[in-house]
Order: C-alpha cells, then structure tokens, then sequence
C-alpha cells in the first residue's frame, strides 16, 4: 500500500517540523484508510483506484465545508479547511484545467455519439472512469451538460 506509507513518512517529517495543520490532516487520511481496511473485513491491501476514490473524497469534504463556511461568513473556519484540502491534495495526481476537461469531454460525447441529455449518464460513466483523480465529478458534470444542451 503505496499511500498509507506516503502518509506515514509525510507524518514523521510533520511531527518533526512540528506542524499541526499538516499532521492533523495525514491523520484524517490514515484514519479513513484504517477505517476503508477494516470495513472489508480482512485488513485487505486497497486498490490504487480506491486509495484515489478515498483521498477525493477527503478533499471534497474539506472544501465543502470551506464553502458552507464562507456562505456563513465565517473566514475563520474556512480557512483551516481550505489549507487542510491543500494538503491532503498532495496525494492526488495532478489535476487537469477544465479546458483540458473539456476537451476529453468532447471527445467522449464524439466517440459516443451522444447527442442529447438522454445520453448524459453514458457520457459522465465514461468521462468519470478516465478523469478518475484527474478532475471532480462537479466539473466533469457541469461540462457535460454545457456540451450536451
């Protein structure tokens, strides 16, 4: 398990910085790591793919509570959240612009031959299975629905 040791190693150099905000959030990744292990019953190894679904997930997380935050104007407590997401993103690969996204959606909504909303859910299975980590679901959808209106 690649990322479990990441964390881990990224955990020693943060208690040796002594950063709080960076060892609080490798935590929360080892936490759901521990907690994705145990679920399955056996302490099984994870996936690449499911080490990636887990670490989007505690991204996500992190910036919509940012976003509920900053609609309460409360500055204070979006912005731990904000830096938490940043560092927890390390874990992700690089993610593409939208107009990188977009691309590879038009090229999907081509190869499909989509036409329609009625098509969309064949458009997003595709689009969702190779921008896997790359992109969020939000972005890919929004750029589906601009392309398929």
């Amino acid at each position: 398990m690649a990322l479990e040791k990441e964390v881990m190693q990224k955990m020693k150099e943060a208690m040796k910085a002594k950063d709080t905000l960076a060892l609080a959030s490798l935590r929360s990744i080892k936490s759901e790591i521990l907690k994705a292990k145990t679920a399955t019953g056996g302490g099984e190894e994870m996936t690449e793919a499911e080490e990636l679904k887990l670490v989007q997930k505690l991204v996500k997380q992190r910036k919509d509570s940012a976003a509920v935050y900053q609609e309460q104007n409360r500055p204070d407590l979006a912005e731990p959240e904000l830096a938490e997401a940043k560092i927890i993103e390390q874990f992700l690969p690089e993610q593409l612009s939208e107009a990188e996204i977009a691309a590879e959606v038009q090229k999907i909504i081509a190869s499909t031959g989509a036409e329609s909303m009625k098509d969309m859910g064949k458009v997003m299975g595709i689009a969702s299975k190779n921008l896997a980590g790359k992109a969020d679901g939000k972005t890919i959808s929004n750029l589906v629905k601009k392309h398929l209106s």
